[in-house]
C-alpha cells in the first residue's frame, strides 16, 4: 500500500493506492491519526484501491468516529471494493462519493 496526503483549505486528502489488508491497515491508521487534528474535514480518496480487508474497513469506520461523519468522506471506490462496503452496511454510515 501506498499513501500520499495533502492538506489543503483545512482539508485533509488521504490517497491511498494497492490493498488495505492486515499488514497495511496499522499505516493507513497512523496517517489517519496524524492528520485528523490538522484538519477539520477528510477524504480518503480510495481510487487506487484494489482490495479492503476487514481490518481496512475497521480503520475507515474508526476514521469516520474520529473525524466526524459530517466531516469524512471516501471518494473513488473501485465497484469490488464499493461491494464490500454494502455488503457490510457500511454505506449507510459512511459518506461515499
Amino acid at each position: 500500500m501506498k499513501l500520499n496526503t495533502l492538506l489543503e483549505d483545512k482539508t485533509c486528502t488521504i490517497t491511498i493506492e494497492g490493498s488495505i489488508d492486515a499488514l497495511s491497515a496499522p499505516e493507513l491508521e497512523q496517517a489517519v491519526n496524524d492528520e485528523a487534528p490538522k484538519c477539520e474535514n477528510m477524504i480518503l480518496d480510495m481510487s487506487g484501491v484494489d482490495y479492503i480487508s476487514s481490518g481496512g474497513l475497521r480503520v475507515v469506520v474508526g476514521a469516520n468516529h474520529t473525524v466526524g461523519k459530517e466531516n469524512f468522506k471516501l471518494r473513488g471506490l473501485a465497484p469490488n471494493v464499493l461491494e464490500i462496503f454494502r455488503m457490510t452496511g457500511f454505506t449507510k454510515y459512511l459518506t461515499i462519493e
